[in-house]
């Protein structure tokens, strides 16, 4: 078998279930097997074993989850274990979307309003670049990238090579360029832009946004290609050879537009047709002018505000068939991972349904034609077509991971540390506060942290009230607090300023604290989502990485939920036992570094708290702080104060990745 691409740099070596979870998935997928559930236990080290499978297979690879914060998470753990590879990051590039929509019962036509982060929007040219060019490349992505993209036929039949010698008129070159949406701007430099200086052409490729491409000419005929750093224009490197790539994912060559638009043109008269029959002279009316519009734009620019409405006449699609994603810049036999499969699954399968209802009102109402349909994400059975080798990881997985699999499961369930799972006890609902106060007692006396799980948000808030009139330190936690209070929450509450933290729904945010040895859930035989056997297990490992672990469930009746996540408990932990018990290994509790902002730093993402100004609160504020500073920048930069600008650069740019994590 060749030798793989990938090449892991491990600071240790896989220890407890790892080695063998390893060999069994890289087994399995060598045998065929198409579809398997890696079952990983909390604290288990599920990303070190999958990140093994990835450098023994040796195949492009898709790591795909559900929110932007754990595919950051991951992105930089996979940077760190695979340095010489390409890792990449591609989820939604809007800051701030507003999709298009008409309110039929109030007339209201709400415009599309977005706003693009130019650095993810960066990363996702760098992803699709590397599908194309390396075959070592792993993509970390959310849900998103089931979203229709432009081919990829496209896409790569539309790089431009260029190399020194080669013969190519500068005028033709200027032209290709904006072919391929690349714009020309002498004064400001910003990624897919140009800019020409005699016979000098430089280029900010899609892909990057600090380095120039320097193209210089003698006659017809391309003399150097340099690398350039954008701030003081130093060289970099000097090239024999580079590939520029279109500056939009959405981008068709100038015959094949033309077709298109015939086929628009077509389509816009039988469709307005159809709505005078119906005696919609309106909807006919506001169809026509505004889809003439567009058509009008493409011919003038080469593209308009919502071409990826038209998205099916560029890429020869027939109406219902599937939009090309980043699915389709992946070769055939790529990997697919599903991280917290038992979350992502259920996410990838709503997409299309929620697009759907939204655009039907549009194309009813002649706001847009019926090839909006076709832009849209993947329905579930497309996504499942285009699964080649996958396997689904979770603490939880759901029974239709298991169904899809086939019943083969590989288990990691043994902790390299020794640590349990949680004692689980179950106290009746009456007196369940009282009693819960007296279990916080206990666990403060050794310095340590609770969680406690309540059924409303303004039960949350009541407690974590009535908790502090207790002398308690207590403080609630929900989806209303945004990323970076939550941050900080969780930073303190490991430093001993709270005792407590009290939310309805602490399975997604990200909380991992080796201090709490007390999970709590009220009314835990109330049935509903987050109650069920998996919301269970997921709430228990959360006191899985202290060795006086407990979890109190607070029950009249022990629902099969609760069994169910009782015996699983139980049965990881027997494991657990036996395997201390054979080597020798004393549980102790995880020790874990306090750090600023730790979810986010946790990440890799942010480094320097200080340094984001006190005014800075909010996600919306942060945006606009990143905002002002560029115009600041680029002013830097067009006065020749390139010191200046490459010091706001570097402040940028921290702030930038702290925005991917929100």
């Amino acid at each position: 078998m060749a030798k793989s691409p990938f090449d892991i740099k491990l600071p240790f070596k896989p220890a407890g279930d790892q080695p063998k979870a390893i060999k069994q998935l890289y087994e399995n997928l060598k045998s065929g097997v198409k579809e398997q559930v890696l079952l990983g236990a909390t604290g288990t080290g599920k990303t070190i074993t999958f990140a093994n499978v990835i450098e023994k297979y040796g195949k492009p690879t898709l790591v795909l989850t559900h929110n932007k914060t754990l595919a950051a998470q991951l992105y930089r753990e996979l940077k760190e274990l695979f340095p010489d590879n390409a890792v990449e990051y591609f989820v939604s590039y809007y800051d701030y979307y507003q999709p298009e929509a008409y309110l039929p019962e109030k007339d209201i036509y709400i415009e599309k309003d977005s706003s693009i982060n130019d650095a993810i929007d960066r990363l996702r040219h760098s992803a699709t670049k590397s599908l194309i060019e390396r075959p070592d490349t792993i993509v970390v992505a959310s849900v998103s990238c089931i979203y229709g993209l432009g081919t990829p036929e496209f896409y790569e039949k539309l790089r431009l090579h260029l190399y020194i010698g080669q013969e190519i008129d500068r005028q033709k070159l200027l032209k290709k360029l904006i072919e391929l949406q690349y714009v020309r701007d002498d004064y400001s430099f910003k990624r897919g832009t140009f800019r020409v200086k005699g016979d000098t052409v430089e280029i900010l490729p899609s892909h990057t946004e600090d380095t120039i491409i320097r193209v210089e000419f003698f006659g017809d005929e391309i003399e150097n290609i340099t690398e350039l750093d954008i701030f003081n224009r130093s060289p970099k490197r000097n090239l024999q050879t580079t590939v520029i790539f279109p500056a939009s994912h959405y981008v068709i060559p100038r015959p094949d537009m033309l077709q298109a638009i015939e086929q628009i043109k077509k389509d816009l008269e039988k469709e307005v047709e159809e709505f005078k029959k119906q005696g919609k002279e309106i909807e006919a009316n506001r169809l026509w002018q505004r889809t003439n519009y567009d058509i009008e734009m493409m011919l003038e620019l080469g593209t308009c505000k919502g071409i990826e409405n038209y998205s099916r006449y560029f890429d020869g699609r027939k109406h219902g068939e599937p939009p090309y994603t980043l699915l389709d810049y992946f070769p055939d036999d790529y990997l697919l991972i599903i991280d917290e499969s038992h979350v992502t699954i259920p996410q990838v399968r709503a997409m299309y349904n929620g697009d759907r209802r939204r655009k039907e009102n549009l194309v009813k109402y002649g706001w847009r034609m019926k090839s909006a349909f076709d832009n849209r994400p993947l329905k579930f059975d497309e996504f499942l077509q285009k699964i080649e080798r996958a396997i689904y990881v979770s603490a939880t997985p759901a029974d239709w991971e298991i169904e899809r699999s086939k019943g083969i499961i590989v288990e990691q369930i043994i902790r390299p540390t020794g640590l349990l799972d949680p004692v689980i006890e179950v106290k009746p609902t009456e007196g369940q506060i009282d009693d819960l106060i007296s279990e916080i007692w206990k666990i403060k006396e050794r310095d340590e942290r609770a969680i406690v799980i309540t059924l409303t948000k303004k039960m949350a808030e009541h407690l974590a009230d009535y908790l502090q009139e207790r002398e308690i330190k207590a403080i609630y936690l929900h989806s209303e607090i945004d990323t970076i209070e939550r941050a900080k929450i969780i930073k303190e509450t490991r430093e001993g300023k709270y005792d407590v933290i009290v939310g309805v729904n602490l399975l997604r945010e990200g909380i991992d604290m080796p201090e709490v040895s007390l999970v709590a859930v009220l009314d835990a035989d109330k049935q509903g989502f987050l109650r069920s056997t998996t919301a269970l297990i997921q709430i228990i490992g959360r006191a899985a990485r202290n060795e006086n672990g407990r979890a109190i469930l607070y029950a009249d009746i022990i629902t099969p939920a609760m069994q169910k996540a009782i015996d699983e408990t139980n049965r990881r932990r027997k494991i657990q036992e036996e395997y201390n018990k054979k080597y020798g290994i004393t549980p102790k509790t995880v020790e874990k570094e306090i750090k600023d902002l730790i979810n986010l730093e946790e990440l890799g993402i942010y480094e320097y708290y200080e340094e984001i100004p006190e005014n800075i609160s909010s996600e919306e504020q942060l945006l606009e702080e990143i905002e002002k500073l560029e115009k600041q920048m680029w002013e830097y930069a067009k006065n020749w104060e390139f010191e200046k600008a490459a010091q706001l650069r570097d402040k940028i740019e921290k702030l930038k990745k702290l925005a991917v994590a929100l």
